[in-house]
């Protein structure tokens, strides 16, 4: 009876698996610092923002998203450089590198919701159909919230020949979904798997996991780092907090020609699960060696409306990061396909022309208790099923 978009929960030899992990500990997969699993503050603050009509209008685009549009001709060309991006919208990548096409959290879906007719709701189109990418040599899924592991897109990638590669505990949603066991490449934290001369590694993230109507937590979630046969290193975030553990990141799978960063759906009602944008430059800063060097993308922003900050805060707020930083930021449109290594890459704030204009001398939100430049000191978390518009 159990809904097929709620996946299935991991069991037998799988289950074992789980249990022998060195990250999963009273019954559950643990965060690599502490992180809260319910939203903290007061529910009446967070009702008086959520409920602020100027608020909820600034949480949308005042008018349609513009899409690159020429992504599928874009794609018909091999990069020059041998490595390419196209952001998709949200977390949903496209990463050619040396000659072989990765596909990051492919949410193609109308709601990022287990039902039809209810949850967050699509910003914009996308680019171009699935179907439309061509050959995917491997699909990498983060972790398995429904803005992140889309069951439609699933479906439609289980008729090809791609490999997926997802965290321990992930690919028992996959095999109900039509996916073989054959096609999993499952991974515990610092674990590696080879792909066609790809080396793709999951990496601590921190934040959670869960889409059935108890949250087991008995699926890992994971940042990945990919590399190149040709040396070519990429890094995906997925969704995460703050924590030390960049660091290590880049000094073992480092430095990275590009970084994508989750900047967007943060809130200090649950700071420990999501980044800001001055957080997320600081986690690519700590992946980069202290350097501001390789493009950071961010990553988890413009598609849904799930926070409370207005629509294009992380664009504004990554813009300011990176000028603060020295760094480079890349900032395409929807489907707009760049070179990071290349000389110049997207950074026009495309989203001011359908932007709404913030009320003058009314901001929507207060500083989160215990931040400093940007990095929350203590938090909670937030299921993806937030606030729509």
């Amino acid at each position: 009876m159990r809904p097929v978009a709620f996946g299935a929960d991991p069991a037998g030899e799988r289950m074992e698996r789980i249990r022998r992990s060195p990250h999963f500990a009273d019954g559950v997969f643990q965060n690599p610092v502490g992180a809260r699993t319910r939203p903290s503050g007061s529910t009446l603050e967070f009702a008086k923002i959520y409920f602020r009509k100027e608020a909820r209008r600034r949480r949308g685009p005042a008018a349609p998203i513009p899409l690159h549009p020429t992504t599928l001709e874009d794609l018909a060309r091999p990069p020059a450089s041998g490595l390419r991006l196209t952001w998709m919208g949200h977390s949903s990548v496209l990463a050619e590198i040396d000659g072989k096409r990765v596909l990051f959290d492919p949410v193609w879906g109308r709601r990022c919701s287990p039902f039809a007719f209810a949850g967050p709701k699509r910003l914009h189109a996308v680019p171009l159909p699935l179907a439309a990418l061509g050959p995917v040599d491997v699909v990498v899924i983060s972790h398995d919230h429904y803005d992140h592991l889309d069951l439609p897109s699933i479906r439609a990638l289980a008729s090809t020949d791609t490999l997926f590669a997802v965290p321990l505990g992930v690919g028992a949603h996959l095999e109900r979904w039509g996916v073989s066991e054959s096609r999993l490449r499952e991974l515990d934290w610092n674990e590696s798997t080879q792909v066609d001369g790809l080396r793709l590694t999951a990496t601590p993230a921190r934040h959670f996991c869960g889409r059935g109507l108890r949250n087991q937590q008995h699926t890992l979630w994971a940042s990945w780092a990919v590399e190149g046969p040709s040396g070519h290193r990429i890094y995906h975030s997925g969704d995460t907090g703050y924590f030390p553990g960049f660091r290590g990141i880049g000094a073992e799978h480092g430095p990275f020609d590009a970084t994508m960063i989750q900047i967007g759906a943060y809130s200090e009602f649950w700071p420990d699960i999501h980044m800001t944008p001055a957080e997320g430059m600081r986690a690519h800063l700590d992946l980069q060696g202290g350097q501001p060097s390789g493009v950071m993308l961010p990553i988890h922003w413009g598609t849904f409306n799930l926070a409370l900050h207005p629509w294009d805060e992380p664009g504004e707020g990554t813009l300011a990061a990176a000028e603060e930083a020295g760094a480079r930021a890349a900032l395409p449109l929807p489907g707009q396909p760049f070179e990071p290594t290349a000389d110049g890459v997207p950074s026009a704030p495309w989203w001011r022309a359908v932007a709404h204009a913030p009320a003058a001398g009314r901001p929507l939100q207060t500083p989160a208790p215990g931040t400093r430049h940007g990095v929350a000191a203590s938090g909670s978390d937030t299921p993806e099923t937030a606030p729509t518009p």
